[in-house]
């Protein structure tokens, strides 16, 4: 996948070309008698044709509906106009379709006005009903309750962060449940990353008849990580790391200030692991990756013993990777190194590997820093996207 991002949710256009100019090797017209030819051609063209680009709020008079009201109008109401044409409409979603796990972040907000909730259509009132009054959704998704971020600001409006997964074999359930909420009524944007956003992007438009935009999955994990870490994580601290991870009675869990993320040593381990040497939030390059092999084959998944297995594979995968991280951060020269991706999502063995392994190849001078929102992060980075929010 390349660096760049592969699709934006909307486009932003420049100013308009002005359509109202000279023809090509005509000068435009100069003083005040040229002005008022001008001015006399503008009127006359405009009695044929609508003019481009032109803005009824710049003469003080909006574009009526049939039976609407055409005078000019309040300066409350341009303001709640200007910020509806400026933020995205409701629902606001990201999600981060992996090869076994969807992630899901939804805001939900909490500073609706009378006004607004009048307005609300039902199919919006029941999606965020249905969304934040359960925990369970169906037999596999779940609402990740304990990483909700409560009394956040996003794009100028309060409300709550909600996290939510499930397996990604079933998204095309996920796809008619938006069908039959009536997803597509809303003229919502879809903005997706990770490999099945490719893989399910035909099935969001014929089944769901949704618009799914495709982002850079590297770029929203960075935005995303670097995002969550900024707001904290409901007045706590978003990373820690394990104090004597190799001893099961003296290992602790101690949070860590990440005040100067720069730079930084990211490695992402999902079904794969991605290592990224971040600068800044728009300087990032990604240094390595490997792939865990054969663990996404069932047949080959269902041709070992777990028992006899399981702990050697956890040691070996974790060891090598503390090893690659550590020769990485060596390379970059780079002292701060954080783990996350869902393969940590209740996995304290792997991490406490994982801090071991690159205390071990690194003869103490690193620490390896994990975060709660382990496997979030891209969802994250595609609803920033989705608000365009830098």
């Amino acid at each position: 996948m390349g660096a760049g991002r592969l699709g934006v949710p909307m486009e932003r256009h420049g100013r308009a070309a002005d359509t109202s100019s000279s023809s090509a090797g005509e000068p435009a017209p100069e003083g005040p008698d040229g002005r008022r030819r001008e001015l006399l051609r503008r009127r006359a063209s405009s009695a044929s044709e609508p003019p481009v680009g032109a803005s009824a709020s710049a003469e003080g008079v909006r574009r009526s509906r049939p039976g609407s009201y055409s005078g000019a109008p309040s300066a409350s109401r341009q303001r709640v106009e200007s910020l509806r044409k400026k933020r995205q409409l409701f629902p606001w979603f990201g999600l981060d379709i992996g090869g076994t796990l969807v992630k899901l972040v939804y805001f939900e907000p909490k500073d609706i006005t009378a006004e607004e909730e009048e307005e609300e259509v039902e199919s919006l009132k029941s999606i965020r009903k249905y969304l934040t009054s359960n925990v369970a959704y169906g037999s596999t998704g779940i609402r990740d309750v304990h990483l909700e971020l409560k009394d956040l600001t996003l794009c100028g409006r309060k409300g709550n962060l909600h996290f939510i997964r499930f397996p990604t074999h079933d998204m095309p359930a996920f796809i008619q449940m938006g069908r039959d909420k009536n997803f597509s009524s809303l003229h919502t944007v879809f903005c997706a990353t990770g490999g099945g956003a490719y893989k399910f992007e035909k099935d969001f438009l014929t089944i769901g008849d949704l618009q799914l935009c495709k982002l850079d999955e590297l770029d929203c994990l960075v935005k995303g990580i670097l995002y969550i870490d900024s707001v904290g994580f409901n007045g706590r601290s978003q990373c820690y790391y394990f104090e004597n991870p190799a001893d099961a009675e003296k290992c602790q869990k101690l949070p860590f200030d990440l005040k100067n993320p720069y730079p930084l040593l990211l490695v992402n381990i999902g079904s794969g692991v991605s290592i990224l040497a971040v600068y800044s939030k728009d300087n990032y390059k990604r240094v390595t990756g490997t792939s865990f092999g054969n663990m996404m084959s069932k047949e080959k998944r269902e041709a070992v013993s777990k028992e006899d297995l399981a702990r050697a594979t956890l040691i070996t995968i974790t060891n090598n990777i503390g090893s690659i991280a550590r020769m990485c951060a060596l390379n970059e020269n780079i002292n701060q190194v954080v783990f996350v991706g869902n393969f940590l999502r209740i996995n304290t063995i792997a991490m406490r590997l994982l801090a071991y392994a690159l205390d071990y190849w690194s003869k103490g001078q690193l620490k390896a820093l994990f975060s709660e929102h382990e496997g979030y992060f891209g969802a994250v980075g595609a609803l920033l996207e989705l608000l365009k929010i830098p």
